[in-house]
């Protein structure tokens, strides 16, 4: 969101809807109370105000991955507007491709 109509703040639960990380707020809200979700490195509730510049981390088996707010939004939009609302961090990246090639390296079990 842009201009005059643009929020100082979004709710938890619906800046992670709306970001596209959850299908539903539900899940959104289900995820925060889970601990799934850190708001600065602190444990959340769905209803904490995120504003731009805040670290959100987020547990999504089998990553974890850490970003930071660059815009808010109140209504779910296009895949391209929702990734414009947060910058993953590098290291959060790195761990992330690490972590998915262990994955693609593991062997399989067969039973």
């Amino acid at each position: 969101m842009t201009g005059r109509d643009a929020p100082a703040s979004v709710r938890l639960d619906k800046w992670l809807w709306a970001a596209r990380f959850y299908k539903t707020r539900t899940a959104a809200t289900e995820a925060v109370h889970g601990g799934k979700v850190e708001v600065n490195g602190e444990p959340a509730k769905p209803a904490r105000a995120v504003v731009p510049g805040d670290t959100i981390t987020v547990r999504i088996p089998p990553f974890t991955t850490t970003l930071v707010v660059t815009g808010l939004a109140e209504r779910r939009g296009s895949a391209a507007v929702a990734a414009g609302l947060y910058e993953e961090t590098a290291e959060s990246r790195e761990a992330r491709t690490r972590h998915a090639q262990l994955l693609r390296d593991a062997p399989l079990l067969r039973f």
